[in-house]
């Protein structure tokens, strides 16, 4: 189940923005589809991230897909162990499988609240 007080891009990516830093990660929905992860590049602490451009990408052993942020802002956290736990993203993908946060200077104004989203995914099959 996705929680309540996330909103997600079309591109399958999710925030939870708190105090003005956006907690980002990539959805379930991703995760089922991208399967067999064996790679993720995230960017430095410190590094600028830019609505809608990618900030990283992981690999599975069929694709290679950016992951594209909802917000702008600077890299204020990277989840360093993630890259080494690639099983945490099928595990706790809105948990201990965040990627990055973000001191939030913009946000995407494509976000969509959870049903909006549970909808994107059911008609995207």
């Amino acid at each position: 189940m996705r929680p309540n007080d996330c909103k997600f891009l079309k591109s399958h990516e999710w925030c939870k923005i708190e105090n003005g830093v956006a907690t980002i990660g990539i959805t379930d929905y991703a995760v089922s589809h991208l399967s067999d992860l064996v790679f993720l590049d995230l960017p430095k602490q410190g590094a600028s991230v830019t609505v809608g451009e990618s900030f990283g990408e992981i690999e599975s052993v069929t694709a290679v897909s950016s992951l594209y942020s909802p917000v702008s802002g600077e890299v204020v956290g990277v989840n360093k162990e993630l890259p080494d736990h690639l099983e945490w993203l099928g595990e706790g993908p809105f948990t201990k499988a965040w990627m990055i946060k973000v001191k939030v200077t913009a946000q995407s104004p494509d976000l969509m609240n959870t049903a909006a989203y549970d909808a994107h995914c059911k008609a995207e099959g």
